[in-house]
């Protein structure tokens, strides 16, 4: 990216102005970043944590796979996920709050013993298939985040900074060159202005 400049003062001071806004975000980007890193690294990590509990109690109940086969279908169904809003390292993501469930009423005399905790397993396995979904979701966005973060600090490490110094080096540079062609042209307008004078004088 090639910084736009002229060579001036005015053009000098905004390019020191823009520098020190880069110098100054730097080190809160690479914070971000590494902030960032470490979260999704831990969504992740949860996320797998949720799904392997999730697997082992499916395991679990293989050996009741014939009773569910006596309970009603639709007798459990989720109504609601709530989500609330949760900021991590400055960007807003999602995490369960709750999840509610339509329990259909049914007679606990006429149906087997199992039949209660039959919804409270399902209730767990519900849960836990859905926090597994928010928690990928939050990781799908903190990494998203994250990719945008290093391309901001890679932009300002590799790109900005590097050209707006070598654009002020360049301004001043031409400045010196100019100050210099004016203070020699000056001493020669004032020698000849004298050489002048002398032979006036003579």
């Amino acid at each position: 990216m090639a910084i736009k400049f002229q060579y001036n003062k005015t053009s000098l001071t905004a390019l020191g102005k823009q520098l020190k806004v880069r110098e100054k975000a730097l080190p809160t980007l690479k914070n971000k970043e590494s902030a960032l890193r470490v979260s999704v690294q831990a969504a992740k990590a949860e996320s797998e944590r949720i799904l392997d509990e999730l697997e082992r109690m499916m395991k679990d109940y293989d050996d009741l796979a014939a009773l569910w086969n006596e309970f009603e279908p639709g007798l459990i169904a989720v109504r609601d996920v709530k989500l609330r809003t949760v900021k991590v390292a400055g960007v807003k993501t999602p995490e369960l709050e709750e999840v509610i469930y339509d329990v259909k009423p049914f007679d606990l005399f006429a149906r087997p013993l199992w039949y209660q905790d039959g919804v409270a397993i399902l209730k767990r396995l519900a849960q836990l298939g859905i926090e597994s979904e928010v928690i990928l979701e939050k990781s799908r966005i903190l990494d998203f985040q994250r990719k945008k973060t290093t391309q901001k600090v890679n932009l300002y490490e590799k790109v900005q900074i590097p050209g707006y110094l070598e654009a002020i080096r360049k301004i001043k540079r031409f400045m010196e060159d100019e100050e210099n062609l004016s203070k020699a042209s000056q001493k020669i307008v004032k020698s000849r202005h004298q050489a002048e004078e002398e032979e006036e004088q003579s």
